[in-house]
């Protein structure tokens, strides 16, 4: 292995412990915690310099009342595009969600519905369910925007649920044209200032002569590979259901 290559692997896996841990505890990861799990065998003073470098680059910052990192957006584009792990539902969380869709009727809008209400169960977060050629969308879970700790602040809570009102910004971005089956977007890239602090999961779906788009709205923290994981659930769910 060439030291280019293993400094990259090192940079990697410093990152992603950061992005992992900052999105389970929404608190600046420490040089210290990176050592303990990082298993890399290297010295705290390297850490250090890793971390300063990562920062330097832009995938990383550090608020000015702690020395320990964060996650920027330019950090999470390259966490969800090189470092994110494919996981899978748990089998009883599966099982919750098909005996959710026995118990709701074969009417097509009443299924969507369904679909984005499980869905914002399932994850936590908003979720938007939107009909191609359509203006009708399906939302729910805009609940959980109050709980994330990432939105302290009460005009951010604002911004957000006032763009959730506007429908028709909504379908402008959930049918933007997808870079691959599941995409997603992340704060800027919205390009909705009320919404630069989100990010937003987006597939494709087909469910009988229907076809459209589902989304899952969250801060920018999201937990990223059980949002992805639960969409490609739903989507295999719904080619069993056609």
């Amino acid at each position: 292995m060439s030291r280019r290559e293993e400094r990259k692997i090192r940079r990697d896996t410093i990152l992603g412990l950061t992005v992992n841990q900052y999105i389970r505890t929404v608190s600046p990861v420490s040089s210290k915690f990176i050592a303990q799990q990082s298993r890399l065998d290297l010295s705290p003073a390297t850490i250090r310099n890793i971390l300063a470098e990562l920062e330097e680059d832009g995938y990383l910052t550090h608020p000015h009342t702690s020395a320990g990192r964060v996650p920027t957006q330019k950090g999470y584009r390259y966490y969800v595009d090189y470092l994110m792990r494919e996981i899978q539902l748990l089998e009883d969380e599966k099982a919750r969600i098909k005996s959710q869709y026995q118990k709701a009727t074969q009417e097509l809008e009443e299924l969507l519905d369904k679909t984005s209400e499980v869905l914002s169960n399932t994850t936590h977060y908003t979720s938007i369910v939107s009909i191609e050629g359509g203006n009708q969308i399906f939302l729910r879970g805009t609940n959980f925007v109050v709980d994330y700790p990432d939105y302290q602040d009460v005009r951010k809570i604002r911004d957000i649920l006032a763009a959730l009102e506007r429908k028709e910004q909504l379908l402008e971005i959930i049918n933007k044209d997808l870079a691959k089956k599941i995409d997603i977007l992340i704060g800027h890239e919205m390009a909705y200032s009320k919404m630069e602090n989100c990010s937003m999961v987006i597939s494709e779906f087909r469910l009988r002569e229907a076809r459209g788009r589902i989304a899952i709205l969250g801060p920018t923290r999201m937990d990223y590979e059980r949002v992805v994981s639960a969409l490609e659930y739903f989507s295999n769910l719904f080619e069993q259901m056609d």
